[in-house]
């Protein structure tokens, strides 16, 4: 199942747009390239409608929100829904600004994208209007746990449900459901979390993944994270003493480009429930 979405994204290229932020825009196009699609990036409002009407998925991160750039999600987003394109949302730092989180449930509210991808802070926020998050990261308090997972399962799955989305909520313990089933996934490593940006690249990878098999998006989603967590284990079995984040980063793209369906499939560690 897993090697399908990877092979699909490699078989059919897609093109995404981004509307995403400026600290880690160059990863995302660099990452979409490695799983075997292609990007473009556009916030202008004159040609946003445009440019997403040739694309086959669109990626809203509102990491560095502005008011130049809300309009252009909004038209982008409805514009792409209009035309049956996955969209998915990045809830970037939702619950640390109102303006973050009112954006953001205003997405939710007129584009409703097809997929939200965010932690289980930021999915937080937008559920309950309101919440705490340290930065762009989650609180700790929220940290989901085997201890927590039964509980965070259900608000997910509440979550999911309301809006109509596939929600992946990523962190230690992965958490991808519609609703209805879901996927518990346990890959990555902690050197994830010590870049500026795995959160984003996952993100419009899963745009990728969803824009290649737009029939099942559940399954699209769950490979995705799958991917980015078992690339992550392979690039910090590759570092050295002398190697840090930056060699990490590098090495996490390199294995996306190399990893095969084959490997995705043995590789990935998930339940599904």
């Amino acid at each position: 199942m897993l090697k399908e979405m990877l092979e699909n994204v490699r078989l059919r290229t897609p093109l995404i747009h981004n509307i995403t932020n400026y600290v880690t825009v160059n990863d995302c196009a660099n990452i979409l390239i490695a799983c075997g699609a292609s990007p473009i990036m556009s916030d202008e409002l004159a040609e946003v409608e445009e440019i997403t009407t040739i694309c086959n998925a669109l990626n809203i991160n509102i990491g560095t929100l502005n008011s130049h750039t809300i309009p252009s999600m909004l038209a982008a987003g409805k514009k792409a829904r209009s035309l049956s394109h996955h969209v998915l949302l990045d809830p970037v730092g939702a619950g640390a600004s109102k303006l973050r989180t009112n954006t953001a449930l205003r997405i939710l509210d007129e584009v409703k994208p097809s997929a939200v991808r965010g932690n289980i802070s930021e999915i937080k926020a937008l559920a309950m209007g309101e919440g705490s998050t340290k930065g762009v990261d989650a609180d700790v308090a929220d940290t989901v746990t085997d201890d927590t997972l039964e509980q965070s399962i259900g608000f997910v799955k509440s979550f999911a449900a309301k809006t109509g989305a596939v929600v992946a909520v990523t962190g230690a313990i992965d958490i991808v459901t519609d609703g209805n089933r879901t996927f518990v996934i346990r890959n990555g490593h902690p050197m994830l979390s010590r870049i500026t940006g795995s959160g984003c690249m996952l993100s419009a990878m899963t745009a990728a993944y969803l824009a290649a098999n737009p029939e099942t998006p559940l399954e699209a989603t769950a490979a995705a994270v799958c991917a980015m967590g078992l690339c992550g284990e392979k690039a910090q079995e590759r570092l050295t003493d002398c190697d840090g984040n930056s060699t990490f980063r590098d090495y996490l793209i390199d294995e996306i480009y190399n990893l095969s369906g084959d490997a995705l499939e043995a590789g990935a560690k998930y339940e599904l429930r």
